[in-house]
């Protein structure tokens, strides 16, 4: 008789192409419905809850999930409808043909060439893809380092110049307290109904037949009953205030590792990493380059022509800058060590100055007749080069 089978995505309640994130969600939000200390005497909610646990199980483990996916159902014993102990069908195993595997691993009782071996060592591949070992205990959930965790953080101009301490609230997977990660609840045992207590199951791949350990309970025969606060995952979501140090001369694209402070790992592998990316906001007169960094400052006529001394601001105060006689308009100058301190250089970067030559205002008449006698005097041409080229 075949067994009942079910389909562990639909007891979830979750697409095929689920994510493992996807599926480790709907678990929660079934298990915390269908809990049985929160259905005391509901036989029904019981049961759902088993088979949730079960379609867990399963849909949690890559390789029971890809077995699943591939052969179409799982079983700890193994047997397809017709491919059990004493059934005339061939090579079963949910349709997997390993003749070609057996026929290499034993030659009709010769005596296997370096060829044929290869053919046994396929099949013992094969055999591992799906069983993880040949025999004995199957491993517990291996330890698992924490996914770490992306955060983005916009600053302003000057806490990017001159750094600053910035407080973080992040939510993060961090190691469950009730059960200390290992996702069982007080470690109340039951016998295990998958192998009835023996710690091990039948597989049938063809007319081969092995003894595993069962992979519900690990070999152990028991069951340890779930923590009722991470449901299994040995990870609960929490919120976590983070003290991050910006450190003078970020810009936007900078990357800070804060250690241990991504995700918590599984079975007692260590924590994540959180990344934050930096993003800086732009600012009215200053626009940086790197180290450097770029102002415009307006001169007049005057000062470009007869040249003069002026003030300008850098990001640490007031500098001073000379504008050498007969200045043209956009000419840059560079005040060196005036830009952003690198601390990978020990060094600051510098700034540079575009001067913007403003004409002056024409308001009375003598002003006008100055510029007018001006024009007398200046009598080359700014154009001529233009013209020549043209």
């Amino acid at each position: 008789m075949a067994a009942v089978r079910q389909d562990y995505y639909e007891t979830l309640g979750v697409r095929k192409d689920a994510s493992a994130d996807d599926i480790r969600k709907a678990y929660r939000r079934l298990a915390r419905k269908y809990h049985p200390d929160l259905n005391p005497g509901d036989k029904a909610a019981e049961d759902r809850f088993k088979k949730l646990q079960e379609a867990y199980d399963v849909l949690s483990d890559a390789k029971k999930r890809q077995m699943f996916d591939q052969v179409g159902f799982y079983s700890p014993t193994g047997f397809a409808e017709g491919t059990g102990p004493g059934a005339d069908s061939g090579p079963g195993f949910g349709g997997f043909d390993f003749s070609d595997y057996f026929n290499a691993a034993g030659q009709g009782g010769r005596r296997a060439t370096n060829d044929e071996g290869a053919g046994s060592g396929r099949f013992h591949d094969i055999f591992s893809q799906f069983f993880g070992r040949s025999a004995g205990r199957q491993q517990s959930q291996q330890p698992e380092k924490g996914s770490d965790l992306e955060y983005s953080l916009s600053i302003d101009f000057w806490q990017a110049i001159h750094g600053t301490q910035v407080r973080l609230n992040i939510t993060r997977q961090v190691v469950c307290a009730t059960c200390n990660g290992t996702g069982t609840g007080g470690g109340v045992t039951s016998t295990c109904p998958e192998c009835n207590g023996t710690g091990s199951v039948t597989q049938m791949a063809g007319a081969m037949r092995f003894n595993i350990s069962c992979p519900r309970c690990d070999g152990t025969g028991k069951l340890k009953n779930t923590c009722p606060t991470c449901h299994g995952e040995g990870r609960t979501p929490a919120n976590d205030t983070v003290e991050v140090r910006i450190p003078p001369g970020a810009q936007t694209g900078s990357r800070l590792r804060v250690a241990g402070k991504g995700n918590a790992g599984m079975a007692g592998a260590p924590p994540g990493d959180l990344y934050i990316n930096i993003r800086v906001e732009a600012h009215p007169f200053f626009s940086r380059d790197g180290d450097t960094i770029e102002i415009r400052v307006p001169i007049t006529v005057t000062e470009a022509g007869l040249g003069a001394k002026i003030e300008v601001p850098t990001i640490d105060g007031r500098a001073l800058l000379k504008i050498p006689q007969g200045t043209k308009n956009g000419q840059k100058f560079r005040l060196r060590e005036k830009g952003v301190f690198n601390a990978r250089k020990n060094a600051h970067g510098d700034q540079i100055v575009e001067v913007v030559v403003q004409a002056p205002k024409v308001q009375d008449e003598r002003t006008k007749e100055i510029l007018r006698e001006l024009a007398q005097l200046q009598t080359e041409d700014p154009r001529a080069e233009l013209w020549s080229k043209v």
